[in-house]
């Protein structure tokens, strides 16, 4: 096997666990609250916690990976997180417990945005969109998983252990990855001269020593992506943080029956993301990466949007686990493209254009988790913060229509959009 599948495969299983572990405060959130005494509006910085410090540290953490190497960048937040895993385990009052979550969210933060980092200098263009389709549909197998083996798990042996063994496996996973990987293809043992020609020289092999912050920041199309991602983040942080929750309270599931149901949309993003990054791809070759990309994001988006919507006045069990997943499944198909959109803005520094998006995402849904908690809190309401929700995805919907991922750090944006597309073209012809 192609020493750069390996190094997607990693990526993909980290991507499983760093899902779970972030989730597994949400699925576990019935028995936590009702051990600690924790209401919903308390309940609500808990979850924001770890959204607040991820956002803060997100793009440090993105620049680290681009000047210093993802290899010890996804080592210590692999490492990091772990450890505060295990001590959300021993808390026992809401001051230590949400203390613990903000150290797990600095940790965990630039994940993501150093595997888009590793996937730009590992792979060659024409596979990057399916690589980040590899790495989101993990994350959704994660949070598929988290509902399915955790509750199970703390029915058996208490919502404490989870958190143990939860930071037991993502310690595994940082020594194996600080063993194993290399930054440098070429100095991966055992990669073949036929792989370093098929990566290609649009990788850097070296690491980047400063950061082009004025040129970075003063891209138009940067901040508009930003934008975008910050109000779809609404969108995916209700799903992460609210929707076990929201099943339970406004689509009066039972807790065994939310552990089951709450996977679904996490099954269907799986293939999802898988589907949307071939997909943006093929139809890279056909319209271009600009084209490709806006109709993805802004199709899929405004869909999601008005599926949400209609999950708000539904009332039948069936009928609200259909419209959910297939919401969710929706939102997610344009997820790898409007990553492979932001990798392509950053060039070099992907790891730190991804970094300032996703923070941007990560603060959509500080905003969502807490006004969320206080609407519920307040009017005992779960729709109406759920129909806000589904206005922010279709305001992203439309700002990503406008985003031109072309117009990046390259000197010669369109020459290299032209050339992406001619390799593209010349990979399919194989096919």
């Amino acid at each position: 096997m192609r020493k750069r599948y390996t190094v997607v495969a990693l990526l993909g299983v980290v991507s499983v666990i760093t899902f779970i572990d972030r989730t597994a405060i949400a699925v576990l959130a019935p028995w936590i609250r009702r051990d600690l005494g924790i209401g919903a509006a308390k309940w609500g910085w808990i979850l924001s916690a770890y959204v607040i410090a991820y956002g803060i540290f997100e793009i440090p953490s993105g620049a680290m990976g681009d000047r210093n190497g993802q290899r010890r960048e996804l080592a210590r937040i692999a490492a990091w997180w772990s450890a505060f895993t295990a001590l959300t385990g021993v808390s026992s009052r809401f001051l230590a417990l949400f203390v613990v979550r903000f150290c797990f969210g600095l940790g965990s933060a630039g994940a993501y945005p150093n595997a888009s980092g590793v996937l730009w200098r590992w792979l060659p263009a024409r596979e990057r969109a399916r690589g980040q389709g590899v790495v989101w549909a993990a994350s959704r197998m994660g949070g598929a998983l988290a509902p399915l083996l955790l509750v199970p798990l703390a029915v058996s042996l208490g919502w404490r252990a989870v958190f143990w063994i939860l930071a037991a496996v993502g310690a595994l996973w940082a020594a194996l990855w600080w063993l194993w990987y290399h930054d440098d293809p070429a100095r991966q043992p055992g990669i073949a001269a036929a792989e370093l020609e098929e990566i290609g020289s649009a990788r850097d092999r070296g690491l980047h020593r400063g950061v082009p912050w004025r040129r970075l920041l003063g891209l138009r199309q940067l901040w508009l992506i930003v934008l975008a991602y910050g109000c779809y983040g609404c969108g995916s942080w209700f799903y992460f943080n609210w929707y076990p929750s929201w099943l339970v309270h406004a689509g009066h599931f039972s807790l065994r029956e939310m552990g089951l149901y709450a996977s679904f949309p996490f099954i269907l993003g799986i293939g999802s993301n898988l589907l949307g990054g071939a997909l943006c791809d093929r139809l890279s070759v056909r319209f271009g990466l600009r084209a490709a990309s806006r109709a993805l994001t802004f199709g899929c988006l405004a869909v999601s949007a008005a599926l949400l919507l209609t999950m708000s006045l539904a009332r039948g069990h069936a009928e609200v686990i259909a419209l959910s997943s297939a919401s969710f499944a929706v939102m997610d198909l344009m997820l790898p493209a409007a990553w492979a959109m932001c990798m392509s803005i950053g060039g070099p520094h992907g790891g730190l254009a991804t970094g300032v998006m996703n923070t941007a995402g990560n603060a959509g849904g500080v905003v969502c988790t807490l006004v969320f908690g206080y609407v519920v809190g307040a009017s005992g309401n779960y729709q109406l913060p759920l129909q806000a929700v589904a206005l922010m995805v279709l305001v992203a919907a439309v700002i990503f229509s406008q985003v031109d991922c072309t117009a990046g750090l390259s000197p010669e944006p369109h020459a290299l959009e032209e050339a992406v597309t001619a390799h593209l073209a010349a990979f399919e012809d194989k096919l």
